[in-house]
């Protein structure tokens, strides 16, 4: 396991997954830097990568940053986990209950094509100017993707393989449990890994109307203060924020959903293979160290 676990974190895999985005960004600075030389674009509106880098590495090693970071993190992550639990509390009764479906399904769509800076500053009147607001803003935002991949993955459950569970004599809670959400839960991960992203996106739109502290409010200050590398070096916690939440369900999803991973499901196999050896290994040792008790069986 431990020789499997290091061949794939070979130098060569690592360099072979790396060099093309590395690549596109060595293009993206260069094509940036001679925009500004070429005065296609104002250094007031566009800075330099280097004075960007300069300023995210002075705010990361500040101490106040950190206090805005927590708070778009919290307001993010709650706000997924409130918008997922509903979007699953809802989807699972509309898949199995086709009445359930049709008295949701307009009001989940009418919700979705609402827009959310809309009703953004009815919420924080609601629920106030702290972290409440913010995070039913993240909720409302990521609850859409969770429900409609949730319901897509319980409606198109194999028919074989539900009329297989049938003949066999399962009851609807072991077709629900054995059939069911294994096979939703592809589908179910693209949307999380969707309202992940979205969650965040929430939490900032809610930051701009009304909050004391948060990433959201850092950008506003810094783009009103024309400090535009310090709001550009923002906007890069902002997205290694969002590509932590999307790593963390991208994760979660290679680990549940493993059978979708040739390279775990075959260590998987292999694990298996190993105790199952070595268990008949002890076993074996066992009849020889009692050779009378084995006599007698």
């Amino acid at each position: 396991m431990r020789r499997s676990a290091l061949s794939r974190l070979s130098p060569i895999r690592i360099a072979k997954a790396l060099w093309p985005p590395l690549f596109f960004l060595v293009l993206l600075i260069a094509f940036w830097e001679l925009a500004l030389a070429l005065d296609w674009v104002s250094e007031s509106i566009l800075p330099h990568p280097l004075d960007i880098a300069k300023s995210f590495v002075d705010l990361i090693t500040s101490s106040f940053v950190w206090d805005d970071i927590a708070a778009t993190l919290w307001e993010s992550v709650a706000g997924f986990a409130l918008g997922s639990a509903l979007g699953l509390a809802l989807a699972i009764p509309s898949g199995l209950s086709p009445i359930m479906r049709q008295m949701l399904g307009p009001y989940a769509v009418a919700l979705q094509v609402t827009p959310r800076i809309a009703i953004a500053p009815l919420i924080i009147a609601w629920a106030g100017f702290g972290y409440s607001s913010k995070i039913w803003i993240a909720a409302i935002i990521a609850f859409f993707p969770v429900y409609v991949n949730a319901l897509t993955g319980i409606l198109t459950v194999d028919e074989e393989a539900r009329e297989m569970f049938r003949s066999l004599g399962a009851g609807k809670w072991q077709t629900f449990m054995r059939l069911m959400v294994p096979s939703s839960l592809p589908v179910l991960f693209a949307g999380l890994k969707t309202a992940a992203g979205l969650s965040l996106v929430g939490a900032v739109v809610g930051e701009f109307i009304s909050a004391e502290r948060g990433l959201g409010v850092l950008v506003q200050q810094f783009s009103s203060q024309l400090a535009i590398a310090d709001a550009f070096a923002v906007i890069l916690m902002l997205m290694l924020l969002g590509l932590l939440l999307y790593g963390a369900m991208q994760w979660l999803e290679r680990t549940t959903v493993f059978w979708l991973h040739d390279g775990r499901l075959a260590a998987r196999t292999r694990r298996r293979a190993a105790r199952a050896r070595r268990k008949a290994a002890r076993q074996g040792v066992t009849s020889e160290a009692h050779p009378t008790m084995a006599g007698r069986s």
